[in-house]
C-alpha cells in the first residue's frame, strides 16, 4: 500500500510512518518548507498547492494535521486560527483525493466531538455535543465532504498515552516532582489511548473497507479524572495529593481550560471493537506501563 500523511512528524503521524514501513508499506510525507527527503512533497494549504507526483499511485491518505489546542486561552483569534488549520487542509486534501481517485482518506477529529458527556456512555452514533471543541470537531469532519467516491474515515481520538509527548509526556514531570494531582472533582472521565492502539487502529482502519464515517480511538475502559490521576501515580511511585480547583482552571485559561481539563466523554470504540481490532492495552494500567 502507498499512503501520503499529513503530519507526519508529529507524535502520531511519526510512529504511524514507522509502522508502515516496518510492514513493507511506501510513505509518503507532506511538509510545509522545501522537501529535503525521497518521499517528501511540499504542500502549501493557504494556496492550494501540492508539489506534483505527491498523489501518483497513492493508495490512501492520512490526514493528522492541526494546531495544538493547548496550552493558552481561546480568544476569538486563537479559535479562529484552530479552526483554518484543521478546515482548509482538510478541504484541500479531500479535493485531491477526489481528483486523483484515491480510494481512502482517514481525516483526524477528536472525542472532544461529544462534548461533556458526564456518566453517559457514548459510541460513534451519539450526537454532536456543545462548546467550541464539540463545534470545531464538526466543522472539521465536514471538511471531508469534497472527497468524492473515497471511502471516508474520520477518526476520534481520545488522550494519546506516550512518554514521547501528548498527555503522559507532559504529566510524568510534573508527577515524578510529586505536583500531581486531579483536576476539578476529579468526576470527568478521560477517554485515554495508547499510543500503540492509536497507531494499531488507524492501520486497522485502512485495511478494513467496511469501515467508514466516526471512529472512537480510544481504549475500552475509559476512566474518570481521579482514577487516572492515582493510576499515574502508582505508575511513577509517587504520590498524587494536590488538586486543582475548577474556578481556578477557568479564571486562568478560560473556556480552554473548562473544555480540555473539565469536560469529560465517556467514549468507548464500539466500531473498532466490532470490525475485530485486538487492542494490544485494554486496561490504563497496561497502557502506564508501555508508556
Amino acid at each position: 500500500m502507498r499512503v501520503l500523511i499529513a503530519g507526519a512528524s508529529g507524535l502520531i503521524g511519526s510512529a504511524l510512518g514507522e509502522r508502515l514501513g516496518r510492514e513493507g508499506h511506501e510513505v509518503r510525507r507532506l511538509v510545509r518548507r522545501e522537501a529535503r527527503e525521497g518521499g517528501e512533497f511540499r504542500w502549501d494549504p493557504p494556496s492550494g498547492t501540492i508539489a506534483s507526483g505527491a498523489f501518483e499511485g497513492v493508495d490512501a491518505v492520512v490526514n493528522l494535521g492541526g494546531q495544538r489546542l493547548f496550552p493558552g486561552r481561546w480568544s476569538a483569534m486563537r479559535k479562529q486560527q484552530l479552526t483554518d488549520s484543521r478546515v482548509e487542509p482538510t478541504e484541500v486534501l479531500a479535493e485531491a483525493v477526489a481528483e486523483h481517485g484515491v480510494g481512502v482518506l482517514v481525516n483526524a477529529s477528536a472525542v472532544g466531538y461529544y462534548g461533556n458527556t458526564g456518566t453517559s456512555t457514548v459510541d460513534e452514533s451519539a450526537p454532536r455535543g456543545g462548546g467550541f471543541l464539540a463545534e470545531l470537531c464538526e466543522v472539521w469532519e465536514a471538511a471531508t465532504a469534497g472527497a468524492g467516491d473515497a471511502r471516508v474515515v474520520k477518526i476520534r481520538t481520545g488522550l494519546v498515552l506516550s512518554a514521547k509527548g501528548g498527555l503522559y509526556g507532559t504529566l510524568r514531570p510534573l508527577f515524578a516532582l510529586c505536583l500531581g494531582g486531579r483536576l476539578g472533582n476529579g468526576s470527568q472521565y478521560m477517554p485515554w489511548i495508547a499510543l500503540e492502539d492509536e497507531v494499531g487502529a488507524i492501520v486497522h482502519v485502512l485495511a478494513h473497507d467496511e469501515v467508514s464515517g466516526p471512529v472512537n480511538l480510544t481504549g475500552p475502559e475509559p476512566v474518570t479524572n481521579a482514577e487516572f490521576t492515582r493510576a499515574v501515580g502508582r505508575a511513577l511511585h509517587r504520590p498524587a495529593p494536590w488538586r486543582v480547583p475548577g474556578i481556578a482552571l477557568k479564571a486562568v485559561l478560560g473556556q480552554a481550560g473548562e473544555e480540555m481539563a473539565l469536560f469529560g466523554q465517556r467514549a468507548v470504540p464500539a466500531v473498532l471493537e466490532r470490525t475485530g481490532y485486538a487492542f494490544r492495552h485494554r486496561t490504563l494500567g497496561s497502557a502506564l506501563a508501555a508508556a
